[in-house]
């Protein structure tokens, strides 16, 4: 490979909003309330020990209503930019609305909601496209639970998405309100000179930030449109 064929890498983290255009409600636009519930009941592991039935209808709901909605021209453009770049999403969304719009590198850092794992053994993850149970065991007759990263736990895919974002050319923000961490704190690991972009119709303030950033104050999709332009100018 030439050197002039060298892609650079444009690493984004994308949140709620770019799957919000596609219909897929977030739990921050109506004061703590996920599709009507608290998320301190449906999203965190005392959720699940006091009431396991209803997290598992809860994620089944969600994964049905995932099957209902398609990627918005937000996710689509993300795809289109691997021809200039050798794009990387880091993604704070469970849905899997990027790998269908074709997005070829995807880093889930908050779970994904078409796989479960069981509950006693973190390794055993299957992919899980329908409704599941009180009785969905693993192999040693321990219960299945939704592989996400509720509040409280641990991210273990954070040292991987740190690593992306410490090698990045080009670090972009999409559709998060930077107020969850630790994906939060990821651009305070860019390098000094690595260009910043962050799309949001209502950006958060981002004190002693290193590098120079470029705020986009837009919904994703309008946002990503005017992103890919600023980008022609750094292939």
């Amino acid at each position: 490979m030439h050197f002039r064929d060298m892609k650079k890498k444009l690493v984004v983290l994308t949140g709620a909003g770019i799957s919000a255009e596609s219909g897929i409600k977030t739990f921050r636009d109506s004061d703590g309330l996920w599709e009507g519930h608290n998320v301190m009941d449906v999203a965190t592991p005392e959720g699940w020990m006091k009431n396991p039935a209803l997290v598992l209808d809860f994620y089944n709901k969600r994964r049905q209503q995932l099957k209902e909605v398609q990627p918005n021209l937000g996710h689509q453009i993300l795809a289109d930019l691997e021809q200039d770049f050798e794009v990387h999403i880091i993604t704070q969304n469970v849905d899997d609305l990027h790998e269908r719009a074709g997005s070829s590198n995807i880093l889930h850092l908050h779970g994904e909601l078409l796989k479960v794992r069981s509950t006693k053994n973190v390794n055993y993850i299957l992919d899980w496209q329908d409704d599941l149970h009180l009785g969905d065991v693993d192999p040693n007759q321990h219960q299945l639970r939704p592989h996400i990263v509720w509040f409280g736990e641990n991210v273990p895919a954070l040292e991987e998405a740190v690593y992306l974002t410490q090698e990045t050319d080009i670090f972009a923000v999409v559709g998060t309100s930077l107020q969850v961490y630790p994906a939060a704190g990821l651009i305070d690991f860019t390098q000094p000179k690595t260009p910043l972009f962050y799309i949001d119709p209502k950006p958060a303030k981002i004190p002693n930030l290193r590098n120079s950033i470029e705020v986009i104050d837009t919904i994703a999709s309008e946002g990503l449109v005017i992103l890919k332009e600023r980008l022609s100018y750094l292939i």
